[in-house]
């Protein structure tokens, strides 16, 4: 009896591998539903007609260019394993013929909120230096310890972005009983009240605040949108939390910021990865740094091949995708994060 047609799915996940985003027995699935080609993502367009014009679904971003896309005849769906959008392929051409174009980054969402609670604990109650000090035999003992502490509990929070990490930061901080403010120039107002949140403006939630965290995605409006200006309109030791992408943030500006004692920082994203080893911020008092890995949890990496193939299941019974988040037509091609690499 001959073998039922599989349909065929061009791999390319780019910084992320098929082994790091799928269990084995996830990854077997996969390979016994489909036909699978792995390719280098510069080169989709080199693959023989026979291959792209029965392609059904891309596992990565490759840049693709009109004359590619248009011998994808049979493409619904590009799944996009990193979770960065960007500006790398016709996007108004993918929407024109219905095909979709998802991210799997909500996976990040939760791992990154709870890394940002921790940073935020640890900046009200200095855990990382008493550590240090104890470590050292220069430890202050109880209240001595305590003479820049301060709680979260009840504290005046502000967010700047409310996407699928904003919500995931919200509902971390909700045992806290925070006064919480959020701005975001893309939500409307009634979905922040509904989120139990006082929709304010930038100015509001910089100066309103005793801890800000960011967690906007970069775009092309809002590039170094925070800088010298907006760090100044902070509270005296209010703390500023960075964990979305570091091109929002004019970061010379943050780090003097902190040098000058007005504010605290932290944050898990810099404007080079890897981190020169003489960069300035390695050594800045009161700034308090993480790698680059709020999200990098091996259990989220996984997340991603489940919700990849719980959506082509869905896609392959004629129906739209419901696990991984859509790109908007409206804003897709305005997304500025920079995709994370590998060393």
């Amino acid at each position: 009896m001959a073998e039922p047609h599989r349909p065929l799915v061009i791999c390319a996940p780019e910084p992320r591998t098929l082994d790091l985003i799928f269990t084995p027995q996830a990854l077997a699935r996969l390979k016994a539903k489909y036909r699978i080609v792995e390719a280098d993502q510069e080169n989709i367009a080199g693959l023989g007609d026979d291959v792209l014009g029965e392609c059904r679904y891309i596992i990565g971003q490759p840049p693709l260019s009109p004359e590619t896309l248009a011998r994808l005849a049979a493409l619904r769906c590009i799944l996009n394993v990193e979770s960065n959008l960007i500006n790398n392929m016709p996007y108004e051409v993918l929407f024109a013929r219905g095909i979709h174009v998802v991210t799997t980054g909500q996976v990040f969402a939760e791992p990154v909120a709870e890394l940002g609670l921790a940073m935020a604990l640890n900046i009200a109650r200095g855990i990382v230096d008493a550590d240090v000090d104890f470590r050292e035999g220069r430890e202050l003992w109880g209240g001595e310890g305590n003479a820049r502490a301060r709680l979260l509990s009840g504290a005046a929070v502000g967010i700047i972005g409310f996407g699928d990490l904003g919500k995931a930061l919200n509902r971390v901080l909700g045992g806290f009983r925070t006064k919480t403010r959020v701005y975001d120039p893309w939500m409307p107002a009634s979905i922040l009240i509904d989120h139990g949140v006082q929709p304010s403006s930038l100015k509001e939630v910089l100066s309103e605040s005793d801890f800000v965290f960011v967690v906007a995605a970069a775009t092309s409006e809002n590039q170094h949108f925070l800088g010298a200006d907006a760090f100044a309109s902070m509270r005296p030791g209010a703390a500023f939390i960075l964990l979305s992408r570091a091109n929002v943030v004019d970061f010379d500006a943050l780090m003097a910021a902190v040098a000058s004692g007005h504010i605290v920082a932290a944050s898990d994203v810099f404007p080079e990865e890897p981190l020169p080893l003489d960069h300035p911020v390695r050594n800045l008092k009161g700034f308090l740094r993480s790698a680059h890995r709020a999200g990098a949890l091996d259990s989220a990496f996984k997340k991603m091949g489940d919700m990849v193939l719980e959506d082509m299941d869905l896609m392959d019974r004629s129906l739209p995708p419901m696990r991984c988040k859509r790109a908007e037509r409206e804003t897709v091609s305005r997304m500025r994060s920079k995709p994370v690499t590998v060393n």
